[in-house]
């Protein structure tokens, strides 16, 4: 329930504050001031496989660094299986030794040499495997950033693939903010934009880093020059300062369109 109603307010966020924008458009005696909001990437961090928590090492808003560990799953069925492939490694080993010394003494095949060798070779492959699962068993940030969310708590089975913890890197940070069609034309990846928040530092800028090919909130069947301006066009700038500003913040963005485009 809480899953669905989060994801419905994310896909509800960006209409609100669209049709805000165009609203403000329409009363904001500076056209070139617009509302926005800020949006991040997170990355989530799940298990290969199923496992039950049994060590979480961070809490939702701690910072993280790249290759910091972040859980313990149980791991009891991996080391078995790790057990398992280090028994038959040496058997094999044994076993491919023992065809080398016969083919040195014109005892044995060559076949039999390679059947040896293929089967130790595939045994040292399995152990590999196991290692690998085993250590994946151990969660590893794989960014520096902020912890955003914990989905699951020490005791808890989680599904395999399933986030147990989203983290926000800096750099996937970004302001979101709709421009009506009449001043898409006049900006460009790279032009630069400020924009003021509550409570934030003065002064904060960014670039545009995105800006989209299709239009949103379009009126019916025909485009008329005088329903041209209630086409929306969503834009993506990229902060030069991403640690002050926090996901969802509302934000008022001021662009300077150019004059004409060559």
């Amino acid at each position: 329930m809480i899953a669905s109603l989060a994801s419905a307010l994310r896909f509800l966020r960006p209409c609100l504050l669209a049709a805000c924008a165009l609203l403000s458009a329409c009363t904001n005696g500076n056209d070139n001031v617009l509302q926005g909001w800020i949006e991040g990437d997170f990355i989530f961090v799940s298990p290969d496989e199923q496992g039950r928590i049994e060590q979480m090492l961070v809490r939702q808003g701690d910072a993280v660094k790249k290759g910091q560990l972040l859980f313990v799953l149980d791991s009891d069925l991996q080391q078995a299986d790790l057990g398992v492939a280090q028994a038959t490694l040496a058997n094999t080993k044994q076993a491919f030794d023992r065809a080398q010394q016969l083919l040195q003494s014109k005892s044995g095949t060559q076949k039999d040499y390679d059947v040896a060798q293929a089967l130790y070779r595939e045994a040292q492959a399995r152990l590999d495997a196991a290692q690998t699962r085993l250590a994946r068993r151990r969660g590893i940030s794989p960014v520096d950033g902020l912890v955003q969310q914990v989905y699951y708590r020490a005791g808890e089975t989680v599904p395999a693939s399933r986030p147990i913890i989203s983290i926000l890197p800096p750099d996937n940070v970004k302001v979101r903010f709709y421009v009506p069609e009449p001043m898409l034309a006049k900006l460009a990846i790279d032009d630069p934009i400020t924009f003021t928040c509550d409570g934030c530092p003065g002064g904060m800028t960014g670039k545009i880093s995105f800006i989209s090919q299709y239009a949103e909130y379009t009126p019916p069947v025909i485009y008329s020059q005088q329903e041209r301006h209630k086409l929306l066009y969503l834009i993506e700038a990229l902060p030069n300062d991403p640690k002050a500003l926090r996901v969802g913040q509302p934000v008022d963005v001021t662009v300077a369109p150019r004059a004409h485009v060559q």
